[in-house]
C-alpha cells in the first residue's frame, strides 16, 4: 500500500526549532489540521522541550 499525496493521514516529519536537526516522524489528519503542525516536544540534544515544526 503506497501513500498518496492526497492521503487523509500523511506521514509528516517534525523538525526541532532549536537548530539541532533532531526530528520526530508522526501522522496527521489533513482534514483537522490543514496548515503546518507545531508541537512542543522533547529534544534530547539540548535536553529540553522545544517547538517542533512540520517539515515537508
Amino acid at each position: 500500500m503506497a501513500a498518496k499525496s492526497t492521503d487523509v493521514r500523511p506521514v509528516v516529519r517534525l523538525r526541532s526549532t532549536a537548530g539541532t536537526g533532531y526530528t520526530y516522524v508522526t501522522r496527521k489528519n489533513r482534514r483537522n489540521d490543514p496548515d503546518r503542525l507545531v508541537l512542543r516536544k522533547y529534544d534530547p540534544i539540548v535536553r529540553r522541550h522545544v517547538a517542533f515544526k512540520e517539515d515537508r
